[in-house]
């Protein structure tokens, strides 16, 4: 009882290509309420002058009859909603993405919801102790409607290749 432990240290961090396989999926919380101020500085910020996002009135005589979230804005939550369970410390580089969807809008006050499903896991043939993991993102609004599609592609580590690198004992 006099002795003291040290409590155990815990490092978050994403998945190992050894650690995932096709048809595994992740489901990513918390949800993202996309709010009004969000969208106008997202738009602003990367020089996005579209009036769908920045013009309330105009956009309330357009289809939609409302401003819309930026699509790319929707895009970069997806993927960053996905960051701490599957990629947070593991990825080496994003390679691509592809085939990259909107079906359905997002508007001022919805919640974003994402998950991830596991395409292709596989060894790469020239980079020893690392390998490509190909995803699809798939976003929905709080009403389970789909908003938002990606595939992407990482160059990841495997576990005893990344400890390696990180002692020094390889080159990255």
């Amino acid at each position: 009882m006099g002795e003291e432990t040290a409590g155990r240290r815990v490092e978050q961090r994403g998945l190992y290509l050894d650690e995932v396989r096709a048809g595994d999926v992740y489901v990513h919380s918390p949800g993202r309420t996309m709010t009004e101020t969000d969208n106008v500085l997202f738009t602003t910020m990367t020089m996005n002058t579209q009036a769908l996002h920045l013009d309330a009135a105009w956009s309330a005589k357009q289809p939609f009859g409302a401003r819309l979230v930026n699509s790319m804005f929707t895009l970069a939550t997806l993927i960053g909603q996905s960051v701490a369970q599957v990629t947070q410390g593991t990825i080496i580089a994003q390679l691509g993405l592809t085939d990259i969807r909107f079906p359905k809008p997002l508007f001022h006050g919805d919640t974003l919801y994402s998950e991830t499903e596991i395409v292709e896991a596989r060894p790469s043939s020239s980079r020893p102790g690392q390998g490509v993991v190909t995803m699809k993102h798939t976003g929905r609004n709080q009403d389970g409607v789909i908003v938002a599609e990606a595939t992407r592609s990482c160059l990841m580590w495997e576990r005893e290749a990344h400890a390696k690198a990180l002692a020094g004992e390889v080159q990255a």
